[in-house]
C-alpha cells in the first residue's frame, strides 16, 4: 500500500478549483510531502486539441469532444514522462485539477451519462483516486467569478449549462457511492476556509494509512 495520494478536485467553472489545488499543494509540500499538480485537460498534444474547442478556435461534435477527453485522461495517466501513475511510483502525492468525474457531469449534460462512464471504465479500472473533492458553488455566483476574473468565456460556462452541469454531477455521486470516496465541501466559504475544510480531510485519509 502506498502512503502517497491520489486527489482529484471536482466543480463547476468558478468554484475555485485552480486556486484549492495550489492551496493544498503549498499546505502538504510544507508537511514535508512531494507533491505534483496536475489538471485536465492537460497541456499535452490531445489536451492542446481540446482546449482549442473550448475557446472557440475549433469546432467539433459533444460526441467527439468527450471521446477526446477519455483519450486525453489515459495519456495523462500513462504518459512516459510525466504520467499521474508514474509520479505516484516516484513517490509523489498527486492532485489533479479535474478527472473523469468532470466527464461525467460535462458531457452528461450533452449525451447519456451511462456511455460516458462506461467509456472512462478503462482510466477508472488503471487509477480510482483516494478522494475526489467536490467544490459545491451555486452557478449564479460561479458565473460572476467567471464574467468578473476571465477575458473569455469558454464553450461550457453559461449560466444554464452550470446549473446543468452540477446536477449532473450530483447524479454520478449517487450512481457511483459505492464505488467512490467523494468528499463535498461549501465553496461558498472563503478560499481559507474551504482549503482547511479540504485539508482536514486529506489529513484524515493520510492517517488512515500510516
Amino acid at each position: 500500500m502506498r502512503n502517497n495520494l491520489f486527489i482529484a478536485l471536482e466543480g463547476i467553472d468558478g468554484s475555485g478549483k485552480s486556486t484549492q489545488t495550489k492551496l493544498l499543494t503549498e499546505k502538504l509540500t510544507a508537511a514535508g510531502h512531494k507533491v505534483y499538480s496536475t489538471f485536465e485537460p492537460t497541456d499535452n498534444f490531445i489536451g492542446t486539441i481540446i482546449r482549442n474547442i473550448l475557446k472557440g478556435e475549433k469546432k467539433a461534435d459533444d460526441r467527439t469532444i468527450a471521446g477526446l477527453f477519455v483519450a486525453d485522461r489515459l495519456d495523462h495517466l500513462l504518459n512516459e514522462t510525466n504520467g499521474i501513475v508514474k509520479k505516484l511510483e516516484e513517490g509523489f502525492t498527486v492532485i489533479t485539477d479535474r478527472y473523469y468525474f468532470s466527464s461525467y457531469a460535462y458531457h452528461g449534460t450533452h449525451m447519456d451519462i451511462d456511455w460516458v462512464i462506461a467509456a472512462n471504465a478503462m482510466a477508472a479500472s488503471i487509477l480510482k483516486p483516494d478522494i475526489n473533492i467536490f467544490i459545491d458553488v451555486s452557478p449564479e455566483a460561479a458565473m460572476q467569478r467567471i464574467n468578473k476574473n476571465r477575458e473569455t468565456v469558454e464553450l461550457y460556462e453559461t449560466l444554464e449549462n452550470l446549473k446543468n452541469v452540477r446536477a449532473k454531477y450530483f447524479e454520478s455521486f449517487e450512481k457511483l457511492n459505492e464505488q467512490e470516496n467523494i468528499f463535498i465541501t461549501d465553496g461558498n466559504h472563503s478560499p481559507a476556509e474551504i482549503a482547511a475544510a479540504i485539508y482536514s480531510e486529506v489529513d484524515r485519509i493520510l492517517q488512515l494509512k500510516k
